[in-house]
């Protein structure tokens, strides 16, 4: 039996990276910038209180950095940011939008100590482009993974999923195995910072049910072509897929599924000018714990509510926070209304997530559907939110060929790929209706609750006719 010693599972500790926005200037304009990211903030920290954290942070233990902005090499004194942490013991790692980094930039980067650089890629080419407010972005993207690999620093990539990249993943992909990417992070775009005012690109919860049959095809097939498909926090959820899914960042595969938010506990995030979250996409407003100009990191760290709020002290501090649908899911207790940061961005507030794969999967064998539409409009500030309504509806049809929805008959596939399994999306198709019936034959969802089991109310929902209570 796997015991909680070797699982990753830790106990009475808190075992902690940061993720430290070094600047929030930025040479891009992404529309779904959650940061707000164009000028620096008005105060960043300077270079020697820059320093002064670095050594902080080693004092804490803290054993990973990671530097993002903005755009983390526009701050002049990035290097020396980073050949300090190296010099301390800590690992220096990089996200980057990837739009300038020559080579001589990246020999300089390896000599700095940056050993792993993720680079942002959010589609094909034109997708990219419109998604990032330039062109020529995504071609500067694989020359700066080509600049990277060529001195030495190991690369990944990481990826917004959204109404406009979901179709191309299977295209994007391609690219990233043949450009010598060895991981790829996916994400779903929610909504905060610019993403707010553009969230006609945001996936509906009912459309879970086309992307994850996609989405775990492409992480069965990264086995093979050597490109970890790594899930990130707001993907899954106890699904038929999960396991699947997060064993290529579990650290026993016993315990490959999400067991909850992990701010604070795992992660910490800092701002350029020295705030302190948790986690570094949580909205600042609300989780900011203090800023190492008026307190230390250690202090901060330990003592801040705003750090703590996922310690569990006593047994109902497991799902106090939680409300909606995720209080009373069967996995409430481990999963925790998954990524605090999605519900909060769509609510107001954690406890309660609409992007839930195995939710989604539920509603749809009763026959109902879930859709979000903003109610209360975002402030215009740097990781900021609105409030959206969620809606609960009978199941509709629509056109798998509407653009308006995602599905898989859209989705773009490689030609060589199409050449080996010929019905790949009709297959994929399938996969996704099996999975709603495997979840009324292993009573997930009981049959006689299931409107598709009774013949008149199948077809009502066919011809988008409202069915009878």
């Amino acid at each position: 039996m796997t015991s909680l010693a070797n699982s990753g599972i830790k106990l009475r500790h808190r075992q902690t990276y940061a993720v430290w926005e070094i600047t929030l200037k930025c040479n891009l304009a992404c529309s779904h910038c959650g940061s707000r990211a164009g000028d620096s903030r008005v105060n960043e920290l300077s270079t020697s209180e820059a320093l002064d954290l670095v050594q902080q942070m080693a004092e804490l233990g803290i054993e990973d950095v990671s530097l993002i902005g903005g755009e983390a090499f526009l701050r002049p004194d990035w290097l020396i940011i980073a050949a300090e942490i190296t010099r301390l013991g800590m690992n220096a790692n990089m996200t980057t939008g990837g739009y300038g980094i020559s080579r001589g930039t990246a020999k300089r980067m390896k000599e700095a100590g940056i050993s792993n650089v993720s680079v942002s890629v959010d589609g094909l080419e034109a997708t990219h482009d419109k998604l990032r407010g330039k062109l020529g972005a995504w071609q500067q993207c694989f020359k700066t993974i080509e600049h990277l690999r060529a001195v030495g620093i190991n690369v990944g990539c990481n990826t917004q999923i959204n109404k406009h990249s979901a179709t191309e993943l299977p295209m994007l992909y391609q690219q990233l195995v043949q450009h010598g990417v060895s991981a790829w992070q996916i994400q779903l775009t929610v909504p905060m910072g610019n993403a707010v005012e553009h969230n006609a690109m945001l996936l509906q919860p009912y459309e879970l049910l086309e992307l994850y049959p996609v989405l775990a095809y492409l992480s069965k097939r990264g086995r093979k072509d050597k490109l970890m498909v790594q899930p990130g926090n707001n993907i899954g959820y106890f699904g038929p897929y999960e396991r699947l899914l997060r064993e290529p960042i579990s650290r026993h595969r016993d315990f490959a599924f999400f067991r909850g938010c992990g701010a604070g506990i795992n992660t910490i995030g800092i701002e350029a000018d020295g705030k302190v979250k948790g986690c570094p996409s949580l909205p600042s407003e609300q989780y900011t714990g203090g800023n190492i100009r008026e307190r230390s990191l250690r202090d901060i760290y330990e003592n801040s509510k705003e750090l703590r709020f996922n310690d569990i002290n006593k047994p109902e501090d497991v799902t106090a926070h939680m409300w909606g649908d995720c209080a009373s899911c069967e996995y409430a207790k481990v999963c925790r209304a998954g990524c605090s940061w999605t519900a909060h961005v769509f609510f107001g507030r954690r406890g309660n997530n609409p992007y839930c794969h195995h939710r989604a999967l539920k509603k749809a064998v009763l026959g109902k559907m879930e859709r979000f539409y903003l109610k209360t409009p975002a402030a215009g500030q740097p990781f900021d939110h609105g409030v959206f309504e969620l809606v609960e509806e009978q199941i509709k049809p629509f056109d798998p060929m509407d653009p308006a929805h995602f599905s898989i008959a859209q989705t773009q596939f490689p030609a060589e790929w199409l050449a080996e399994e010929p019905d790949l999306q009709k297959s994929l198709m399938l996969e996704r209706s099996m999975l709603m019936l495997q979840y009324v034959e292993s009573g997930i969802v009981k049959q006689a609750d299931s409107p598709w089991f009774d013949p008149a109310k199948r077809e009502a929902i066919k011809q988008g006719i409202a069915i009878a209570s």
